[in-house]
Order: structure tokens, then C-alpha cells, then sequence
């Protein structure tokens, strides 16, 4: 087996609304058409994919209450991690910076999903 390219990662969510305000709006993703006929959303990032799930049933699994960052979580590469930290505030969201002291922040969508905003 050779595996040739990361295509996309599926996010359980409770509240589609919700979710499409956080990954749409505060984040900035750009939705894509989806043509499946179960509740969910797409966003496109480059050549790689965000699926958005809608979900009776969710389960928190994250293990280090503290420290956002040692849980799983997706991770992203900002241009401005100040202006992120700007817009993330704006919108009333919580996060936190990296323990490491790199230029990162961690940050959870409306049903706990963590998310890391890199600046490199």
C-alpha cells in the first residue's frame, strides 16, 4: 500500500448552525458543495477537506483537561497569529496558547473538537 495524499478528517458535531458560525464564520473556511443525503457540512482548505458530521450522540474524549494541545485535535497554519487570536476574541471564543511556547493557540469548535491555529 502506498498512500498518495491526506483528502479529508470528519468532525462529529451536535448543532450544524452552530458548527457553520465556528468553521465558517470565526475560522473562515470556505464551504464546499457536499452531495450526500445525510446532514453535514464541507470546507475546503488547499487540496484537503474538513467534514462536518451532525451527530445524536457525542463523546468527549479529551484526556488533559490543562493542556488543550495533548488531546487530539486538527492543526492549522495561520498567516497572523496575533489576528487570530483578534478574531477568536471577537467572536467570544475561548483558547489557549501553546504550553510550549511556540507561536500556536488551541481553541474547541462549539462541541469541544479542539482545533490548533499554527503561525510558523
Amino acid at each position: 500500500m502506498k498512500i498518495n495524499k491526506y483528502l479529508h478528517a470528519a468532525i462529529l458535531v451536535s448543532d450544524l448552525e452552530q458548527s457553520e458560525q465556528f468553521y465558517g464564520q470565526v475560522l473562515g473556511l470556505e464551504k464546499v458543495e457536499r452531495p450526500l443525503n445525510f446532514s453535514g457540512i464541507w470546507y475546503q482548505i488547499g487540496e484537503f477537506q474538513i467534514h462536518l458530521i451532525q451527530a445524536e450522540t457525542l463523546i468527549n474524549d479529551q484526556v488533559n483537561q490543562e493542556k488543550w494541545g495533548r488531546n487530539r485535535h486538527l492543526a492549522f497554519l495561520v498567516d497572523n497569529l496575533e489576528a487570530t487570536k483578534q478574531q477568536l476574541i471577537t467572536y467570544n471564543c475561548s483558547f489557549q496558547m501553546s504550553a510550549s511556547g511556540r507561536s500556536a493557540l488551541f481553541t474547541k469548535d462549539p462541541d469541544g473538537n479542539i482545533i490548533e491555529l499554527n503561525e510558523a
